[in-house]
């Protein structure tokens, strides 16, 4: 064991603290572009939301099957079902469902066990971390930081189990620990509570601010129904009190005196399922495997909700009071479960439910961490507001567009807030601004989780699995753009060509950056359309989600679209002629589909000196993938090309 007082230094070019999603997902990233990467984290397990805070039914949205992650996220989705097929024998009516859902819960399309998400992650940072690109710290928490003049010149860490002090230099510090541990160390100012609406404009912030409005923590617990069985838990500390104070109750929103009443095992009226399917990571049926004779669910009801104090700013003997405090309360409603709870079919309690420790990787059943919706948030060089998302506030299908869009997400604003309400409010597919990840004043240092420059209103949407990881990755594209360049956050923010350029090296990497529900990753059209949007060359209308790739072309989006690019090449110095004849619009265009020689003529009168590679061919008449596909060669030449600037 080393002596707590040495120090051992280590350089990288990259520093993630936190391996929540968000800090996996930027040390992925990161190190797959060729960055050496230290990452730390103060559990055991990588994960954080989805493995050591046990919410392992993802928090996703109607599209996700097939569009609205990154490829990253997507070969962590597609990694947990091929562990339940690899790892167990499935029934035959899983094999002939749809895709895999291990726990058929009805709030999530993929539930399953924290564990088997901890295995899935461990073996994607396996490649990295075998190739010496990746090294990764766990029990390991971030304790102090140098700081000259805005850049964080080094991080000094503990590990909590040896007491060994380990100091990191890195060339960029990327925060993506779930309570934003890193700002306080380096001076980088933050919000914490609910801002007012004076400071916001959001129509439903309060009128005062209110700094210690936080959405609670919660400790999930993993339970296997047991039939016949009596596995009742000692009644814990403070049970009579928190029993009461919460209360604990099948009711999901107890301030609402209309609210339904769940039952464990059936769907009472006005409910959306049962009380015992809502989170479930096992349903047996979907094995035919001894392994798995029972369900077991995640137990994350409002009833472990913990309402007392916000985490941050206390000390680690604070800190560890507060943790033992929602610790109780969740052990509390599982013991209410098992002792009082209204049976479906008369009496009280369920005795039959037995807490799984394995599951989670702890003595109790109880996660290894809190589920940390809401910590301190980077005041950021853009901040995100309810208006920019929320449906009400938007005339079109999509969220206010972002130009320096860094990713894309969709999830209600959803607050478990600082009193007994909870607050949910539906939002348009939204973008994630490129500025909310960069500090005001700090220069290396980045958002990376769930810390980014929301409000506490908007932090509501953005803390959910596949944002929180989309966001990671965008700090780790920045920071390795950065790195490559020569160039400052603020330097890219700035300058809408380096975005541009930063875009068209997240599209490289499939993060979209727009949303088109029909043109996933994987499309050959996915690439183009991406970058036609974010370049403004050719965006997507207000009234669908979707490009329609397969259609044909008209003849007003195929002149409005060569208009576009031409006028990007013009802008760029090159040689071309947006105001030809040929692409004057005309009565009638919006309904005629463009013919291959009439497009063929458009793109030889507009873009007659284009460069970069061989154009596809176009079909007869072309579609818009067609098109999209040719103008997407002129966009990416001129974006790679030093006529650009920058």
């Amino acid at each position: 064991m080393q002596p707590q007082g040495q120090i051992t230094d280590i350089t990288c070019d990259v520093l993630v603290c936190g391996a929540g999603l968000g800090g996996v997902a930027a040390a992925l990233r990161a190190a797959r572009l060729g960055l050496r990467v230290c990452l730390t984290e103060e559990a055991a397990w990588p994960g954080g939301q989805v493995t050591t805070q046990g919410v392992s039914a993802l928090d996703e949205h109607q599209n996700i099957e097939t569009f609205g992650g990154t490829a990253a996220y997507y070969e962590l989705r597609n990694g947990i079902r091929a562990y339940y097929r690899s790892a167990y024998r499935l029934s035959a009516t899983a094999e002939s469902a749809g895709p895999l859902n291990p726990g058929n819960a009805w709030v999530s399309s993929l539930s399953f066990e924290p564990r088997a998400a901890a295995t899935v992650l461990e073996a994607m940072m396996a490649g990295p971390h075998n190739s010496g690109a990746l090294q990764v710290f766990y029990h390991t928490r971030a304790i102090a930081a140098e700081v000259f003049t805005g850049e964080v010149r080094s991080v000094l860490t503990r590990q909590t189990e040896s007491g060994a002090l380990i100091r990191f230099h890195a060339r960029f510090v990327l925060d993506a620990t779930d309570l934003g541990d890193l700002l306080p160390l380096t001076a980088t100012p933050y919000a914490v509570g609910a801002e007012s609406q004076a400071e916001t404009g959001e129509p439903s912030a309060p009128a005062a601010a209110d700094p210690t409005c936080f959405q609670f923590l919660t400790f999930p617990f993993a339970v296997e129904w047991r039939p016949g069985e009596n596995n009742t838990i000692p009644k814990p500390d403070g049970y009579d009190t928190n029993r009461t104070a919460q209360p604990y109750s099948f009711v999901y929103k107890t301030a609402d005196p209309v609210a339904p009443v769940y039952q464990m095992f059936g769907t009472a009226p006005g409910t959306h399922g049962a009380f015992w399917t809502y989170r479930r990571a096992l349903d047996a049926t979907n094995f035919d495997d001894p392994r798995i004779p029972n369900d077991v669910s995640i137990i994350n009801w409002t009833s472990n909700d913990y309402r007392g104090p916000a985490p941050i700013d206390r000390t680690a003997l604070g800190l560890a009071a507060l943790y033992r405090d929602a610790r109780l309360l969740s052990l509390g409603f599982l013991y209410w479960l098992q002792t009082e709870a209204p049976r479906d079919d008369g009496g009280a309690g369920y005795p039959e439910l037995r807490p799984r420790p394995d599951v989670m990787g702890t003595v109790d059943g109880v996660s290894q961490m809190p589920y940390i919706r809401e910590g301190r948030r980077l005041k950021a060089l853009v901040t995100i507001r309810e208006q920019d998302i929320a449906a009400a506030s938007q005339r079109g299908v999509r969220a206010a567009p972002q130009a320096a869009s860094a990713g894309v997400g969709l999830y209600p604003i959803d607050l478990h807030g600082c009193s007994i309400n909870t607050v949910s409010l539906p939002t348009r597919p939204f973008q994630i601004p490129l500025g909310a990840l960069v500090p005001r004043r700090t220069t290396n240092l980045l958002a990376a989780a769930k810390n980014i420059g929301t409000t506490h209103l908007t932090n509501g949407a953005y803390r959910v699995h596949p944002v929180e990881w989309a966001v990671g990755e965008a700090a780790a594209l920045l920071a390795a753009f950065c790195l490559r360049g020569g160039r400052t956050p603020h330097e890219v923010q700035d300058n809408p060509r380096l975005v541009l350029r930063l875009q068209l090296l997240a599209i490289d990497q499939d993060v979209p950056l727009y949303w088109y529900d029909d043109v996933p990753i994987g499309h050959p059209a996915f690439a183009a359309t991406q970058l036609l949007a974010v370049a403004n060359v050719w965006p997507g209308s207000d009234d669908t989600l979707s490009f329609r790739p397969d259609e044909s072309v008209s003849q007003f989006d195929a002149k409005r679209a060569i208009v576009a690019a031409a006028e990007m090449v013009q802008a760029a110095g090159g040689r071309a002629s947006p105001a030809s004849a040929s692409l004057q619009v005309t009565m009638g265009d919006a309904f005629t589909p463009m013919t291959r020689d009439a497009a063929s003529q458009a793109l030889a009168d507009a873009l007659p000196d284009a460069g970069g590679p061989p154009a596809p061919a176009l079909s007869d008449p072309p579609t818009r993938a067609d098109l999209a596909r040719i103008l997407a060669v002129v966009v990416r030449h001129v974006i790679d090309s030093d006529r650009l600037g920058g």
